[in-house]
């Protein structure tokens, strides 16, 4: 049992769907073969949530540390005392107030060492803001507690991965904020980590352009020739198999994304919108870079759906084992480097 995957899961905006997913990933039986979970909330919201979702046999094993967990039952932490007055489908502080407190409590646990991966159910990015949370959502937020330079948001599905080099900012800031530095460091990201996290041995990585069919050589914008055709040069200089810039638009609709490991997109919607039409189902927003696994469904809070049970579980459950794959192939990785002969027959057994 000492190996068993130690999940800690955080319940996101408590007027959101976090916990109805939560629920339902959790009673599958088959789920506690593989992983221990601890959910950092409260019991009397999780009741409140069990009786919308019809989960009446459904219950948590109380618990003060993640020490304590049982490794056959659904575990929780009670990370506050009084009363939460819970709207479902109301967008109000209540909500961030308390997917913080969650956050945070789930967050010292997993920096102390008493957990192995983290799994965030959605928050408001605007609700959750405080004095103690000033950033645009978890990525930038589990970065910094981890104090890691740099991160990669990286959403993977079975059949496509997409990074993106600027996360959660306006459209009218994107052009400034790329340079031939930031999508170099990106491209390093997301090459290390489809080799440890992925085990992909030589992953190939498209690298989008920032304007309509790529610049068309300069037409349409200077960016392709002046930051990302030399960052890309860069990039394969320090052996990463980096490709492109591609045009957005016709490399997805063409299906040219399946010749590649992953795909870097110069910002937020460019590289997502595809995404989710792609792998809703079954994507999760991985954070690349740090020295801990965090994985999340991704979707978000679904007001418009909360405490009507009728949310999928299957992007939280995606992203639950996501994390335990990861965690594992870091392992392997760890007990291989230790032994380079036994790493490289299993390099090519995997070939």
């Amino acid at each position: 049992m000492s190996d068993k995957i130690k999940v800690g899961i955080s319940i996101g905006d408590v007027n959101g769907i976090g916990l109805e997913v939560i629920i339902k990933t959790l009673s599958e039986s088959k789920v506690y073969d593989y992983c221990t979970p601890v959910v950092y909330g409260h019991t009397k919201v999780a009741s409140f949530y069990r009786r919308l979702s019809n989960a009446s046999e459904f219950n948590f094993n109380v618990i003060d540390h993640p020490s304590n967990a049982h490794h056959r039952k659904p575990n929780m932490i009670n990370c506050w005392e009084e009363d939460v007055k819970l709207e479902p489908g109301v967008v109000n502080a209540t909500g961030g107030k308390y997917a913080l407190i969650s956050l945070e409590r789930a967050t010292n646990d997993l920096l102390a060492g008493e957990l192995d991966a983290l799994v965030t159910a959605p928050i408001n990015k605007d609700n959750i803001q405080s004095e103690t949370f000033n950033f645009p959502g978890h990525t930038e937020y589990l970065q910094q507690r981890d104090g890691a330079l740099d991160s990669l948001m990286f959403m993977v599905s079975d059949n496509i991965r997409v990074g993106v080099v600027t996360g959660h900012i306006p459209v009218s800031q994107v052009s400034q904020s790329i340079s031939k530095e930031k999508i170099h460091t990106k491209l390093k990201l997301m090459d290390a980590s489809l080799r440890n996290d992925f085990w992909i041995r030589r992953p190939k990585i498209a690298v989008l352009g920032l304007n309509p069919h790529a610049g068309d050589n300069g037409l349409i914008g200077k960016e392709e020739i002046e930051v990302i055709n030399p960052a890309i040069e860069e990039a394969r200089a320090n052996d990463i198999l980096a490709f492109g810039p591609y045009s957005a638009d016709g490399f997805f609709s063409s299906g040219t994304y399946r010749q590649f490991d992953a795909v870097l997109a110069m910002y937020h919607d460019q590289g997502l919108i595809p995404f989710k039409q792609l792998a809703f189902e079954d994507g999760v927003n991985f954070t690349a870079g740090l020295s801990f696994v965090r994985t999340s469904p991704d979707h978000g809070t679904a007001y418009d759906i909360a405490g009507k049970n009728k949310a999928s579980d299957v992007s939280f459950r995606e992203a639950l084992f996501a994390a335990l794959r990861i965690v594992r192939n870091r392992r392997e990785n760890v007990e291989l480097n230790e032994n380079p002969l036994v790493f490289t027959k299993l390099s090519r057994d995997r070939d």
